[in-house]
């Protein structure tokens, strides 16, 4: 079996061969999705390959469920979020993975300019992590993972009406900051 964004799934043994293929195909079409949602809480690769294993390891417990969930894609994203946001729990915001800064700056441009956009999106995350936690969720949802009003009202456990004030509130808060910032 192949490795997904350093997330080897694992074989599940199960009685019903059926099921085992059920849930090895939900591994491969679901990990890369799950670690980017992940990695943009955790800002770890390590830290964001374990969530997704556990995460794996709460579906293996729940698999004669599966059946009944209605939109597996939701439901998974909401097992990855609050696993990594238990996990970032643990993490002071100042260990923040140079890796993750490094990966958000395009590589074609010339390395005064990468220095300016990673200093840049440094100060971007510095100032996310001092927003309101419900406004960060959505933020990070809505622009890292890009994921539409109803799927981030499903994850978070909240209504449309609420993730869209949240999101508005949460970029116009961050931009009011982030200009502050500029003009010291």
């Amino acid at each position: 079996m192949t490795s997904i964004e350093g997330c080897s799934p694992v074989l599940f043994s199960t009685e019903d061969t059926r099921s085992e293929v059920d849930l090895v195909a939900l591994v491969e079409t679901h990990a890369a999705l799950l670690f980017r949602v992940a990695y943009s809480v955790l800002r770890s690769r390590a830290e964001a390959e374990d969530t997704v294993q556990d995460a794996y390891v709460r579906v293996l417990e729940h698999r004669r469920s599966l059946p009944a969930i209605r939109d597996i894609r939701v439901w998974l994203i909401r097992i990855v979020w609050n696993l990594a946001i238990d996990r970032k729990r643990r993490i002071r915001p100042e260990q923040l993975d140079e890796a993750f800064v490094e990966g958000l700056v395009a590589m074609h441009v010339p390395a005064d300019q990468a220095l300016d956009q990673a200093q840049r999106m440094r100060s971007v995350l510095c100032e996310l992590e001092k927003l309101p936690k419900g406004e960060r969720h959505v933020l990070l949802l809505s622009a890292v993972e890009e994921l539409e009003t109803a799927e981030i009202a499903a994850v978070l456990g909240r209504s449309e009406s609420a993730v869209r004030a949240l999101l508005f509130r949460a970029r116009a808060r961050l931009r009011e900051r982030l200009e502050k910032g500029e003009g010291r």
